[in-house]
């Protein structure tokens, strides 16, 4: 199993706009890929951030490395044009991939 962990800060005046694109399409298009068998939200908690803005760990699950390359190669430039488009830098991200062992 492969995790890739993006975690986002984002502007709270966008919050609850941004959590529900996420929930209601952005997440749904990425398992809709095929490559993403499932993902989940969460909010930091106990975190230094910058005034104004909350941070969330978005976690997607791929059954193989295999996979996640085919996402990333394939659709991981559309899928981020789009959130930038509709966020831009008011939601800042940074990834992490993960290996189950």
């Amino acid at each position: 199993m492969i995790l890739y962990n993006v975690t986002v800060n984002v502007e709270q005046a966008i919050e609850r706009e941004w959590l529900g694109w996420m929930k209601s399409e952005h997440i749904l298009d990425i398992i809709n890929t095929g490559m993403i068998r499932n993902a989940k939200i969460f909010r930091l908690l106990h975190v230094d951030q910058s005034p104004g803005t909350v941070t969330y760990a978005v976690q997607y699950f791929a059954d193989t490395m295999h996979h996640f390359q085919t996402y990333q190669q394939q659709h991981s430039n559309e899928m981020d044009a789009i959130h930038d488009a509709k966020f831009g830098n008011r939601a800042i991200s940074f990834c992490t991939l993960m290996q189950e062992v």
